[in-house]
């Protein structure tokens, strides 16, 4: 089977996010609910697990970044909701964090499924640690998979989400490593005269390498949706 149909199903970068309605530790939960907001969401492979632990610990420290952002935060597994409740009372207990987002149970795995977490041509349910990144329109706009021994980092998330709104708000690319600050890359140009055009301004800014790679500085900065 070709791996990225395997693990990504028919989820693809730029299409609509499939719909679902779940149960979860904040009720019942659809995506419908995250209109008009952008949304992470990730799978975990199982409660009570060491990795996921740590990771349910620094997204809800995180939480009130992604809150900055207008992004709201989606936990999922297929573990039973009673267990995802005890879990995160354990979490509570033992270090003072409460886990202030949803986490669904996706008992029988059909979202899971939906979404690519696991394949549909093993038995085995457990889900990888996928993240979903989707934007205020419903759109996926990134997908990231990790595997179950190694923990997601959080900052890069958050990074992602900055470069995406970014790009939205300015049409310009982030460049490797960039941070919100960090100028943007400005489109290639695709006529002759464009190009020359571009030539002539980094010759006279020296705002990049070449004609195809040039930077904007004078940029919109990414609004506060708190």
């Amino acid at each position: 089977m070709d791996y990225e149909v395997m693990m990504n199903g028919n989820v693809r970068i730029g299409e609509y996010a499939p719909e679902f309605e779940a149960n979860s530790t904040f009720g019942n939960i659809s995506l419908k609910d995250f209109k008009g907001k952008w949304l992470v969401l990730f799978s975990h492979p199982g409660d009570f697990t060491p990795v996921c632990t740590t990771e349910m610990i620094a997204f809800s420290n995180a939480y009130p970044y992604f809150q900055e952002r207008n992004t709201n935060l989606l936990g999922l597994s297929v573990d039973s909701n009673p267990s995802h409740l005890a879990w995160v009372y354990d979490i509570y207990n033992r270090a003072g964090v409460e886990v202030p987002f949803p986490i669904i149970a996706d008992r029988n795995g059909s979202i899971a499924r939906k979404y690519g977490m696991i394949s549909n041509s093993i038995d085995n349910t457990a889900t990888v640690r996928n993240v979903y990144i989707i934007d205020d329109k419903g759109i996926i706009r990134a997908i990231l998979i990790y595997p179950m021994e190694t923990g997601r980092f959080i900052p890069e998330i958050i990074r992602i989400i900055d470069a995406l709104q970014f790009h939205d708000k300015n049409n310009l690319s982030t460049a490797a490593n960039w941070m919100v600050g960090n100028p943007g890359i400005r489109p290639v140009p695709k006529t002759y005269k464009e190009l020359t055009e571009r030539v002539n301004d980094l010759q006279k800014n020296d705002n990049g390498m070449s004609w195809y790679l040039s930077f904007q500085n004078d940029v919109k900065k990414i609004e506060d949706n708190k």
